[in-house]
């Protein structure tokens, strides 16, 4: 898997398929989603493209009080990379950055700096501050692909509900749902 920081000297991407998330943990309900996008980059003969942020969007955000990050940077990288992700986009997540619409954000970035032709996100996600949804955004340049909501056992897999569950001190569930051994990380800083 090749690593880029930021959107400055990017190679082509082959028919890009797209996802963007914090990703933290990679959790079940991400790796349905990284399976969808990894099948339909394949499918089109094209290259999968994971872009996520660092650091977290709350920490930039100055709502990062009490945030246990599931996963370092590295590890989400390897964690990702072992699922088939081709490329991985890490964002410089900032204050300039985190005041894009989501519209702009998709129409700048994913389509004319990646040159996506396919968005895979899940079903509650919203981009840019104005939070906006897949069915607000541009259809007519951009396949979106939206993966539903996992659940596994009746738990909603998500990473606050996996940060609940190790607040709670049941760390089986919890490695349950990631479908993975948990790393102990050090709590991020506010910046």
């Amino acid at each position: 898997m090749r690593v880029f920081r930021g959107f400055d000297a990017l190679p082509h991407f082959t028919r890009p398929a797209v996802t963007v998330g914090s990703y933290d943990g990679v959790h079940l309900g991400h790796r349905a989603l990284i399976e969808r996008l990894v099948a339909e980059a394949r499918a089109r003969g094209g290259e999968s493209i994971v872009v996520t942020f660092d650091p977290h969007p709350r920490v930039t955000l100055g709502r990062a009080e009490g945030l246990r990050l599931l996963t370092t940077p590295e590890e989400k990288a390897a964690l990702l990379e072992g699922l088939g992700v081709d490329n991985l986009i890490v964002i410089p997540f900032d204050r300039t950055f985190s005041a894009l619409s989501g519209r702009e954000f998709v129409e700048r970035y994913l389509v004319g700096r990646l040159g996506a032709e396919v968005l895979v996100a899940g079903y509650n996600h919203r981009f840019g501050h104005d939070r906006c949804h897949c069915d607000a955004l541009p259809a007519d340049s951009l396949k979106i692909v939206q993966v539903g909501e996992c659940v596994v056992d009746g738990h909603h897999v998500s990473s606050t509900v996996i940060r609940r569950l190790l607040d709670a001190g049941d760390i089986t569930e919890a490695e349950r749902l990631l479908g993975h051994p948990l790393k102990i990380n050090p709590q991020p800083k506010d910046s």
